[in-house]
Protein backbone atom coordinates (compact mmCIF):
# COMPACT_ATOMS: atom_id res chain seq x y z
CA UNK A 1 0.00 0.00 0.00
CA UNK A 2 2.02 3.47 -0.97
CA UNK A 3 -0.01 6.96 -1.40
CA UNK A 4 -0.22 7.64 -5.20
CA UNK A 5 -0.08 11.29 -5.14
CA UNK A 6 -1.57 14.41 -3.06
CA UNK A 7 -5.20 14.77 -4.31
CA UNK A 8 -6.19 18.48 -3.07
CA UNK A 9 -5.21 20.70 -0.23
CA UNK A 10 -7.03 23.46 1.24
CA UNK A 11 -7.47 26.93 3.51
CA UNK A 12 -9.58 28.46 6.21
CA UNK A 13 -10.44 31.87 5.01
CA UNK A 14 -11.57 34.97 6.22
CA UNK A 15 -12.60 37.04 2.70
CA UNK A 16 -14.05 34.45 0.93
CA UNK A 17 -14.59 36.71 -2.41
CA UNK A 18 -11.03 38.43 -2.38
CA UNK A 19 -9.09 34.80 -1.71
CA UNK A 20 -11.66 33.14 -5.00
CA UNK A 21 -10.44 35.92 -6.83
CA UNK A 22 -6.40 35.82 -6.13
CA UNK A 23 -6.54 32.60 -6.90
CA UNK A 24 -9.07 32.32 -9.96
CA UNK A 25 -7.56 36.05 -11.64
CA UNK A 26 -4.21 35.58 -10.45
CA UNK A 27 -3.54 32.13 -10.46
CA UNK A 28 -5.94 31.13 -13.04
CA UNK A 29 -7.58 28.13 -11.17
CA UNK A 30 -11.14 27.38 -11.87
CA UNK A 31 -13.94 26.99 -9.99
CA UNK A 32 -15.45 23.58 -10.71
CA UNK A 33 -18.25 24.09 -7.38
CA UNK A 34 -19.02 26.28 -4.96
CA UNK A 35 -21.48 26.18 -2.32
CA UNK A 36 -22.32 30.17 -1.03
CA UNK A 37 -24.14 29.08 2.22
CA UNK A 38 -21.78 26.75 3.22
CA UNK A 39 -19.13 29.36 2.32
CA UNK A 40 -16.96 26.49 0.43
CA UNK A 41 -15.32 27.23 -3.16
CA UNK A 42 -13.76 24.17 -5.02
CA UNK A 43 -10.81 24.95 -7.71
CA UNK A 44 -8.85 23.34 -10.30
CA UNK A 45 -5.95 24.05 -12.39
CA UNK A 46 -6.63 21.74 -14.97
CA UNK A 47 -10.71 20.22 -14.17
CA UNK A 48 -10.52 18.09 -16.82
CA UNK A 49 -8.33 15.50 -14.67
CA UNK A 50 -9.07 16.92 -11.88
CA UNK A 51 -12.46 17.61 -10.12
CA UNK A 52 -10.53 20.22 -7.41
CA UNK A 53 -6.89 20.18 -6.35
CA UNK A 54 -7.15 23.50 -4.27
CA UNK A 55 -10.55 24.44 -1.25
CA UNK A 56 -11.24 27.59 0.15
CA UNK A 57 -13.34 27.58 3.10
CA UNK A 58 -14.78 30.25 5.40
CA UNK A 59 -13.93 29.37 9.22
CA UNK A 60 -10.21 30.84 9.78
CA UNK A 61 -9.74 31.22 13.33
CA UNK A 62 -6.18 32.01 13.14
CA UNK A 63 -4.59 35.63 12.44
CA UNK A 64 -3.54 36.57 9.56
CA UNK A 65 0.39 36.47 9.80
CA UNK A 66 -0.09 32.94 11.29
CA UNK A 67 1.74 30.20 10.15
CA UNK A 68 -0.96 27.92 9.30
CA UNK A 69 0.96 25.73 6.18
CA UNK A 70 4.64 26.21 5.20
CA UNK A 71 3.76 26.82 1.52
CA UNK A 72 1.54 25.84 -1.52
CA UNK A 73 3.45 25.21 -4.83
CA UNK A 74 2.09 25.14 -8.38
CA UNK A 75 3.88 23.96 -11.33
CA UNK A 76 3.80 25.90 -14.57
CA UNK A 77 4.95 24.51 -17.80
CA UNK A 78 7.66 27.26 -18.85
CA UNK A 79 10.25 29.82 -17.68
CA UNK A 80 7.96 31.92 -19.82
CA UNK A 81 5.51 31.36 -17.48
CA UNK A 82 7.10 32.16 -14.56
CA UNK A 83 8.68 35.56 -15.64
CA UNK A 84 4.81 36.26 -16.46
CA UNK A 85 3.67 35.76 -12.40
CA UNK A 86 6.86 37.80 -11.92
CA UNK A 87 5.29 40.70 -13.69
CA UNK A 88 1.75 39.85 -13.01
CA UNK A 89 2.75 39.74 -9.16
CA UNK A 90 4.51 43.43 -9.82
CA UNK A 91 1.96 45.00 -11.73
CA UNK A 92 -0.62 44.20 -8.90
CA UNK A 93 1.28 44.70 -6.05
CA UNK A 94 1.59 40.83 -4.46
CA UNK A 95 3.96 40.33 -1.83
CA UNK A 96 7.01 38.54 -2.90
CA UNK A 97 9.22 36.65 -0.75
CA UNK A 98 12.02 35.64 -2.84
CA UNK A 99 12.55 34.42 -6.60
CA UNK A 100 14.88 31.38 -6.58
CA UNK A 101 16.30 28.58 -7.82
CA UNK A 102 16.46 25.17 -5.97
CA UNK A 103 18.81 23.85 -8.84
CA UNK A 104 16.26 21.49 -9.95
CA UNK A 105 13.71 24.31 -10.06
CA UNK A 106 13.08 28.30 -10.54
CA UNK A 107 10.30 29.77 -8.42
CA UNK A 108 8.82 32.91 -6.85
CA UNK A 109 7.59 32.67 -3.27
CA UNK A 110 4.70 34.90 -2.81
CA UNK A 111 1.78 35.63 -0.08
CA UNK A 112 -1.92 35.47 -1.48
CA UNK A 113 -4.08 38.50 0.36
CA UNK A 114 -4.31 36.46 3.76
CA UNK A 115 -0.87 35.81 4.19
CA UNK A 116 -0.13 31.97 2.92
CA UNK A 117 2.99 31.28 1.18
CA UNK A 118 2.71 30.15 -1.99
CA UNK A 119 5.47 29.04 -5.02
CA UNK A 120 5.03 29.33 -8.46
CA UNK A 121 7.67 27.09 -10.07
CA UNK A 122 8.90 25.21 -13.39
CA UNK A 123 10.86 21.92 -12.57
CA UNK A 124 14.47 21.10 -14.49
CA UNK A 125 14.92 18.37 -15.25
CA UNK A 126 18.48 17.21 -12.92
CA UNK A 127 18.75 16.18 -9.61
CA UNK A 128 20.01 18.19 -6.66
CA UNK A 129 20.37 17.75 -3.00
CA UNK A 130 17.52 19.58 -1.07
CA UNK A 131 17.40 21.99 0.40
CA UNK A 132 18.92 24.34 -2.06
CA UNK A 133 17.71 27.98 -2.64
CA UNK A 134 18.98 30.83 -3.68
CA UNK A 135 18.13 34.56 -5.10
CA UNK A 136 17.66 34.57 -8.84
CA UNK A 137 17.20 37.43 -10.81
CA UNK A 138 13.90 37.44 -13.03
CA UNK A 139 14.66 40.67 -14.74
CA UNK A 140 16.64 39.24 -17.15
CA UNK A 141 15.95 37.59 -20.59
CA UNK A 142 15.61 33.77 -20.36
CA UNK A 143 18.93 32.46 -21.29
CA UNK A 144 20.66 34.79 -18.75
CA UNK A 145 18.39 33.30 -15.95
CA UNK A 146 19.35 29.94 -16.75
CA UNK A 147 23.04 31.13 -16.72
CA UNK A 148 23.23 32.19 -13.68
CA UNK A 149 20.64 29.29 -12.25
CA UNK A 150 23.28 27.13 -12.98
CA UNK A 151 26.36 29.60 -11.98
CA UNK A 152 24.53 29.48 -8.52
CA UNK A 153 24.91 25.72 -8.57
CA UNK A 154 28.84 25.91 -7.76
CA UNK A 155 29.46 29.39 -6.42
CA UNK A 156 30.67 28.43 -2.87
CA UNK A 157 28.34 29.91 -1.22
CA UNK A 158 26.11 28.11 1.35
CA UNK A 159 23.35 26.04 -0.61
CA UNK A 160 20.49 27.26 0.76
CA UNK A 161 19.74 31.20 1.79
CA UNK A 162 16.22 31.48 2.76
CA UNK A 163 14.95 35.49 3.13
CA UNK A 164 12.62 35.86 6.25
Amino acid sequence: MAIAELGHTGLWVYDLPLMKDFYTRLLGLRVTDEDEKLGIVFLSSRPQVEHHEFVLQTGRTAAVGDKQQHQISWRVESLEDVLEFHRQFRREGVPVQQEVTHGNAIGIYFFDPEGNRNEVYLRIDRDVRQPFRKSLDLDQEPELIYAQAEALLNDGTVAYQPVQ
